[in-house]
């Protein structure tokens, strides 16, 4: 089976309330692309329009794969289109304040897996009605991982160690999937020169790296300011992929101790296997549709009445760190968001299409069409319904 295999396999649509008119101190703009991440096509936004980072606002991270579609506010932005290779952003009208996650209602997708036999497009379709049945375990995907070298540690881990030159190595010279040549030629002069800083200055254009590599030429052992000096939305990347693992493992726990293993679905992540229920008690269902599971925060106090406490000391534990040490004391830049993220999640409006497959002979294709809440992931829904493997 492969999923992604052609652009249009993976479609995807940002479903927001927000209706532009004539007044509003913000652009609002759609924003069409493929084969870009969201964070590379506002780069080129700002190179473009000559615009700083603070003024443009998103509401969510779209996949690099596939054709994508999302909004996004500028603060007194053009009233234009832009063009680039496999991007574009439509001017929509203006509106009163900036575009943020809150004002996304949910995310349309249309995934084509390829490659299929006959067995699988039938068990696939069983293991739709499963999920039509009990939902999925709203678990973090792969892509909210992107930040984690293979191999490599969790940069926010680092930092909550205490070890900040370990972690700004990791966040400056970690090799990455989909990297650019110039990204692999910046991280090569690090890796060779790391600690002479006058010369990693010499050897890199400027941009955020060189930023760091300077202020470390003047400070060579604050490892920490260097930290802090990290593009606000790496720094957000880090910590969030950390919580977002420790997060993924209380949901693990959860269900490993309250269902019996016939009745759970393993499926494959890239950092590791979770629990998929293929049926649900009743009284266990009704549960599970109110259940918030929080994020590791030194902000987050839970009563010892709390049933989640023990789940949620039971990680930091495993992990071998304190609550304490996720205050990151001396940073005045870096903090972990305090919040709640619901347990469960039921796809809407789940239809499937089978078809010959044109471009595998002899095989099957699988049309899925769903909508999802926001922070929701269609890959997870894709991969219980198929078991495909992470790539």
């Amino acid at each position: 089976m492969h999923i992604k295999e052609k652009s249009d396999d993976f479609e995807v649509e940002e479903i927001t309330a927000c209706q532009p008119g004539a007044d509003g101190e913000f652009a609002f703009y759609r924003l069409d692309k493929r084969g870009w991440t969201t964070p590379d096509a506002l780069a080129i936004v700002r190179k473009r329009w000559k615009l700083e980072t603070r003024r443009i606002s998103v509401g969510g991270l779209k996949d690099r794969h596939g054709q994508t579609t999302q909004y996004l506010t500028i603060y007194r932005g053009p009233q234009r289109k832009l063009t680039h290779a496999n991007l574009q952003v439509t001017y929509l009208g203006q509106v009163a304040e900036a575009y943020e996650s809150r004002h996304i209602e949910a995310n349309r997708f249309a995934i084509t897996v390829r490659a299929m036999t006959e067995d699988q497009i039938g068990a696939a379709l069983l293991a739709l009605d499963e999920v039509r049945d009990v939902g999925v375990p709203n678990f973090y995907d792969d892509q909210r991982f992107g930040s984690v070298a293979s191999g490599g540690d969790f940069v926010a881990k680092l930092i909550v160690l205490g070890q900040y030159e370990e972690a700004l190595r990791q966040a400056l010279t970690a090799p990455y999937a989909f990297e650019r040549a110039a990204q692999k030629k910046e991280k090569t002069a690090l890796r060779q020169h790391w600690g002479d800083w006058t010369e990693c200055g010499k050897r890199l254009p400027r941009g955020s790296t060189r930023t760091i590599v300077d202020y470390l030429a003047g400070h060579p052992r604050d490892f920490r300011g260097a930290l802090e000096r990290l593009p606000a939305d790496l720094r957000t990347l880090y910590l969030s992929a950390y919580q977002s693992h420790l997060w993924n493992h209380m949901l693990t726990d959860w269900l490993s101790e309250r269902l019996p293993r016939r009745d759970l679905v393993p499926i494959a992540l890239r950092l590791g296997e979770v629990p998929m229920p293929r049926r649900l008690a009743a009284n266990l269902l009704e549960e599970l549709r109110s259940l918030q599971l929080p994020l590791h925060s030194a902000r987050i106090v839970l009563d010892d009445a709390d049933p989640r406490k023990v789940y949620f000391n039971r990680i930091l534990a495993d992990e071998e760190v304190s609550l304490d040490q996720f205050k990151l004391k001396g940073f005045r830049n870096l903090f972990f968001s305090k919040g709640e993220r619901p347990a469960w999640c039921f796809p809407e409006q789940l239809d499937a299409r089978s078809f010959a497959d044109e471009e595998h002979a002899g095989k099957r294709k699988l049309t899925l069409r769903f909508r999802l809440p926001r922070g929701s992931y269609a890959t997870l829904v894709v991969k219980r319904i198929t078991r495909i493997e992470t790539e």
